[in-house]
């Protein structure tokens, strides 16, 4: 055989096995999925899809919009109505207890908004058997809460920019009143959202998307009745109430983040006032949000083992 013949049949040789070192690889990147950061991206922009295309975030945007303009409608009512003889500080103050009223009422609707757009995320693929399609994958099943609950913390973060933010500018824009600690209080209550989300979350990868909703808003309603004990016993020296409410903002502390915010923005009034749902006598410390905040990631973190470890 010639020389040529030779280093032609090496050539096919090598690039034989250079094929099958290509295809073999090629295989190999498929068995092992898309990796962790793209799973995770990709089940964010999914999340947003699916919210889309079920018209969630239309009817939500629909609803802060309308929520919003109530709002201005009647502020604008308010002002009219004042006489020419109330000071502009009076003027302030009553338009700070308006915006108290609906910043409160704000903070309900966007805590619902947290409970119900994800109370079937997990438990709702699971049932109708969807979850196969993806969970099944070569991917990492914490992948896919993470990216499901980035997904979710973007709407939330819109909507509460939307609803409180939007609340803030309609008291600036009508009646020139600057919301005090403004930044401040759009965290806490962001914040008070994602706390939500997470046990929803968690609720989720165990339950059935209505019984998450319901465990979800039955602790949001056991933090706002401990908030008004704590605040009570608080009030009347009762150690034995403030210890309870204290005991209801460990098991959920979203109520407690309200109070931090009310504490924030409450003009002086509404604050000498006492007791209400729009101000507080008792204060949540600093170490009561740093507790929420890892409150939010824990319930994440539970959540993403409990669905890792679940059989589907």
């Amino acid at each position: 055989m010639s020389d040529h013949a030779i280093q032609s049949a090496e050539v096919r040789s090598a690039e034989g096995a250079l094929g099958d070192a290509s295809e073999r690889g090629s295989l190999a990147a498929i068995a092992r999925g898309p990796g962790a950061v793209r799973t995770v991206v990709l089940m964010a922009q999914v999340t947003f899809v699916e919210a889309a295309r079920r018209k969630l975030l239309w009817i939500a945007a629909i609803a802060g919009a309308a929520f919003l303009a109530l709002f201005w409608a009647a502020l604008h009512s308010v002002l009219q109505s004042m006489s020419s003889r109330v000071t502009p500080v009076n003027r302030l103050e009553g338009v700070g207890m308006m915006t108290m009223m609906v910043l409160y009422a704000g903070s309900m609707l966007t805590s619902l908004m947290a409970a119900l757009i994800s109370c079937d995320t997990i438990s709702g693929e699971i049932a109708s058997g969807t979850i196969h399609a993806v969970a099944t994958k070569p991917v990492n099943r914490w992948c896919l809460v993470l990216g499901k609950w980035i997904g979710f913390a973007g709407m939330l973060t819109m909507y509460v920019l939307f609803i409180e933010g939007g609340t803030m500018a309609v008291a600036w824009m009508e009646a020139g009143r600057i919301t005090p600690h403004a930044a401040a209080a759009l965290g806490l209550l962001w914040l008070q959202t994602i706390v939500l989300l997470g046990v929803t979350m968690l609720s989720s990868t165990r339950l059935s998307a209505l019984t998450s909703g319901a465990c979800t808003l039955g602790l949001y309603g056991l933090a706002f009745v401990g908030g008004w004990i704590e605040q009570f016993g608080s009030l009347r020296h009762v150690r034995a109430c403030v210890d309870l409410g204290i005991l209801a903002s460990l098991v959920m502390p979203t109520d407690a983040l309200w109070r931090r915010v009310a504490f924030k923005v409450q003009p002086p009034i509404l604050g000498a006032a006492g007791v209400s749902p729009f101000s507080s006598a008792a204060v949540p410390s600093t170490a009561m949000v740093i507790y929420a905040g890892a409150y939010a990631v824990l319930a994440l973190v539970m959540a993403s083992i409990v669905f890792e470890r679940r059989d589907l």
